[in-house]
């Protein structure tokens, strides 16, 4: 949020104000993240799309019209409530789509337009807001939203059945593979790893999006305007780079390795870039801070991109919008968790502490990909009925 001054300055909020103001979104994004995985999974992915993109439009225009906190903070959660129905449906286009030798680059491609969105807002942004208010800039996106949706709803259509059938043959699964139970899903060992995962990554990017312009306007010393002319440059960065370590893991899997592997191996490598953020509160040049960023947006963007491939290809097709959602709801809550942190301790205990601490959280998600993420698969009749004979 680039008008990050200009909201302090419009409803007298100070650190820990915004930080409600933000944990209001984050806490609707996460209780509805795994509602619409669950919705798309059984409604399809076309309807709740449709239907998640007039709801953050509204949301939009509410925030730009809103006169108080309260009301704005009210249009805030609507947008949190609206905003997580992209991901689980755009996850499961991909899915059914495309195969894993392909996978992780269109998947890197359709995710990459919420951050390219986030480099053209860096610019328009404070462009918008310099010249007409913040509170245009609101109205703007909320326009664009409801075309956007019209656009769905009219280009849409489901995958033909050979496309189905193709790619469940390459992948060595049956068309109608069996669908985990609600309650199956939870007994299975990688959907923790998974949640772990979310639980200690999100928060990382989480930071990049909502505190880092106003950290280079307050501590670094750049201007709104210098903002709008350098800001964007993290998230272009990251989108090229998640994009193109994407595209290497499906390069590993069509020469031969197992598609789990490539995401674990191409995660791995891309997590050294991670712990730079903790070099932040010791460098005083605002471009500098930029450079560094750039490498800790591209890994916060690979991890995002890839451990929605990595529920795709560990769970039955009919599962993975609902894992997801369950995900993204716990990506969500570390990110409330720690936006409290942040909120708290930016003023007492120094930025520094808050750097130092993500730079550990990229690392130990490694760990668990590599400890607790496998293949899942609905045990038939006779071998959970061997299972119980052996034991």
């Amino acid at each position: 949020m680039q008008q990050l001054p200009m909201l302090k300055e419009e409803y007298q909020l100070d650190d820990k104000g915004y930080a409600i103001v933000l944990n209001v979104f984050t806490v609707f994004y996460a209780i509805m993240y795994p509602v619409s995985g669950w919705l798309v999974d059984r409604l399809g992915e076309k309807k709740v799309m449709f239907v998640g993109i007039l709801g953050w439009s509204i949301a939009c225009l509410g925030g730009g019209l809103s006169k108080t906190v309260g009301q704005f903070t009210f249009f805030r959660g609507l947008l949190g409530a609206s905003e997580p129905t992209n991901f689980p449906a755009q996850l499961k286009v991909v899915t059914v789509w495309f195969s894993g030798k392909l996978r992780a680059t269109a998947n890197s491609l359709c995710t990459a337009g919420s951050s390219i969105g986030t480099i053209l807002a860096t610019f328009l942004v404070s462009h918008i807001a310099l010249k007409y208010g913040f509170h245009a800039v609101f109205i703007f996106a909320g326009v664009v939203g409801l075309i956007i949706a019209l656009l769905w709803f009219i280009i849409y259509k489901e995958p033909p059945a050979e496309i189905l059938e193709e790619n469940a043959r390459e992948e060595g699964v049956p068309v109608d593979q069996p669908a985990f139970t609600w309650r199956q899903l939870w007994k299975t060992k990688t959907l923790w790893g998974i949640l772990l995962i979310r639980f200690v990554s999100d928060p990382v990017w989480y930071f990049c999006l909502f505190w880092l312009p106003g950290y280079l306007q307050e501590d670094s010393g750049l201007s709104l305007k210098e903002v709008g002319m350098f800001g964007w440059i993290p998230f272009l960065v990251a989108d090229v780079g998640a994009i193109a370590f994407s595209a290497y893991s499906d390069r590993l899997v069509k020469k031969g390795q197992k598609p789990l592997f490539a995401r674990r191996k191409m995660l791995t490598i891309v997590t050294i870039f991670a712990p730079l953020c903790a070099l932040t509160p010791f460098i005083h040049n605002p471009y500098l801070t930029i450079f560094i960023y750039s490498l800790v947006a591209m890994a916060c963007l690979c991890w995002l991109f890839n451990v929605s491939v990595v529920i795709a290809e560990a769970f039955p097709v009919k599962n993975v919008a609902s894992v997801l959602g369950i995900a993204g709801g716990c990506g969500a809550l570390g990110a409330v968790i720690f936006n409290y942190f942040v909120g708290q301790m930016m003023g007492s205990l120094g930025a520094s502490t808050i750097f130092i601490t993500m730079a550990f959280m990229h690392p130990i998600a490694v760990l668990i990909l590599w400890t607790m993420v496998r293949r899942e698969k609905v045990k038939s009749a006779d071998e959970a009925l061997e299972k119980v004979i052996e034991n």
